[in-house]
């Protein structure tokens, strides 16, 4: 009978190809919702600090905190920033998010990990929209919104040790998922300055992360997700994902 380790990784690996493909049909052109990238911090025992940065290709910033209270309770802190500014749309948010669980290690090894997190959060987004004719601005339009969102994730990620072979030397590589749900509602909508009935919606963000080590404490991290809204909604609605670059540091673990 498949150990458990081996019926988790088997599960995963069918996510990661099934899920992004369906986000495709279900995320939508513009969202005021951007979604962090998901704090996965591996802890493994009591004293044990993760922390993190991402970046990604649309210049939305992620940085990741985590520290383990206990050798199965963790705390988390969580923010992203972005100011994108482009001739047809500028997007501006900000988000930060605290929450905290239960995380352990299992495997015949040992170097499997569970987490298990929950949270509540707070952003703001600010985006304008313009539409030009033959190079005159016709007309523009400014969303500006405050939310807060509640989270709960599902951790599983290996310290197995693949190597990737570079430059004539072994680099250990990491993997894991996160499986998120979040629920996310408006505070505050303005269209134009002008007060709008608020929405709210549930998104299920799966994400997967690959950690190539450079150091015993150093790790270059990949990250991709899919965002699926459960709700159809107009402004709250599905339409940005995460594929990102950072690093990740780690001290103090097994």
């Amino acid at each position: 009978m498949p150990s458990k380790s081996v019926y988790i990784a088997s599960m995963i690996k069918y996510l990661r190809f099934s899920l992004p493909v369906l986000a495709l049909f279900a995320a939508s052109c513009s969202s005021v919702y951007m979604p962090n990238v998901p704090n996965t911090p591996m802890l493994s025992k009591q004293g044990e600090f993760s922390g993190g940065g991402h970046i990604s290709l649309k210049g939305n910033a992620s940085i990741n905190g985590a520290y383990a209270v206990s050798d199965h309770i963790g705390l988390l802190f969580s923010g992203s920033t972005m100011n994108s500014e482009r001739k047809a749309k500028n997007f501006g948010h900000k988000l930060i998010e605290i929450g905290g669980g239960y995380f352990d290690t299992f495997g015949p090894d040992n170097n499997r990990i569970i987490e298990i997190y929950g949270g509540v959060g707070k952003g703001w987004s600010d985006i304008t929209f313009r539409d030009f004719k033959d190079d005159v601005l016709v007309s523009s339009e400014l969303q500006e919104v405050d939310y807060r969102k509640a989270f709960l994730q599902v951790n599983y990620s290996s310290k197995k040790k693949n190597n990737l072979h570079l430059f004539g030397k072994d680099f250990p590589i990491n993997y894991g998922t996160a499986l998120r749900i979040s629920h996310v509602k408006m505070d505050r909508f303005f269209l134009n300055g002008v007060v709008q009935p608020k929405e709210d919606n549930i998104f299920f963000e799966p994400v997967f992360f690959t950690r190539m080590a450079l150091s015993k404490t150093f790790q270059l991290q990949y990250t991709t997700s899919s965002n699926i809204g459960l709700k159809s909604r107009k402004y709250m609605s599905a339409g940005n994902s995460i594929f990102t670059i950072g690093v990740v540091v780690n001290v103090g673990g097994k």
